[in-house]
């Protein structure tokens, strides 16, 4: 039996106007969406030290009664292990299957989110230093920026997307959706009339593209080319997240009337 989902559960995340990143903000959404599918009340909390407070040094991160636990897929476990799960009606082929297509979102669209943001020299200067350092006083916003962005580009060197350029992340980000758009096909989620945890991963990802105000539009434009991932996107937003409120808001109910990153 489901054990009982604590009233004062709460996600943390960073300031929601002047801090959050692209890839923070999609990661975020995305646990948003997995608690909402399952029907689990969360209180969204957002604090500037989000990041350090979080045992794994990555948003989000909940807390539910004396337990913290970050990042999606360890969230879906500890979920799971108190007896709400969204993938238990799936076979063993489709469950391996949830999972490649989760790992590609997370290789693909992940990386180039953070690629984006920390790699390309406009958006770098133009929002990621503004934004990341925005609650810290000079000189140390810009030591911490500096500090992240030497960890991701470390990463990127290591992964082998340090050399590319940024038509090559969006071609990479291209093929993704269109993998997607193809799993996805015409059904409502992408194992039919029930979403998963892959479908919450794809809207906390491609909803926070769409919604995202870049340097250039050519990210959300590779979203746009496939119609059945933006109607995706649409029907999870009204489903899950309109009417519903929250201390800090979902990216979602607040899409249309702000950008999300200036």
């Amino acid at each position: 039996a489901a054990e009982p989902w604590p009233e004062n559960a709460a996600l943390y995340q960073q300031l929601k106007e002047e801090q959050i990143l692209l890839s923070d903000n999609a990661s975020s959404l995305a646990v948003q969406a997995f608690l909402q599918m399952c029907n689990l009340p969360i209180r969204v909390i957002c604090r500037a030290n989000a990041e350090y407070m979080s045992p794994s040094g990555k948003v989000p991160f909940i807390h539910v009664g004396n337990q913290v636990v970050s990042e999606l897929g360890p969230i879906v476990q500890f979920v799971k292990a108190k007896g709400h799960s969204l993938s238990d009606g799936l076979d063993e082929v489709q469950k391996a299957e949830m999972k490649a297509y989760m790992e590609l979102v997370n290789n693909m669209l992940l990386t180039a989110e953070l690629y984006l943001q920390w790699c390309d020299d406009v958006t770098v200067e133009e929002i990621t230093h503004p934004r990341y350092g925005s609650p810290y006083p000079w000189p140390l916003n810009r030591i911490l920026s500096y500090q992240k962005q030497w960890e991701v580009r470390r990463k990127m060197k290591a992964i082998g997307w340090a050399g590319k350029t940024l038509e090559q992340v969006l071609e990479d980000v291209d093929q993704c959706c269109h993998a997607l758009s193809q799993r996805l096909g015409t059904q409502p989620y992408f194992f039919n009339k029930q979403p998963t945890e892959l479908d919450a991963l794809v809207f906390g990802h491609l909803f926070t593209i769409l919604t995202t105000q870049l340097i250039t539009d050519e990210l959300s434009e590779k979203v746009k080319n496939y119609s059945n991932l933006t109607a995706f996107c649409r029907r999870i937003e009204q489903q899950y997240f309109e009417g519903h409120d929250k201390d800090c808001s979902t990216a979602a109910a607040r899409s249309s009337k702000r950008p999300l990153l200036r």
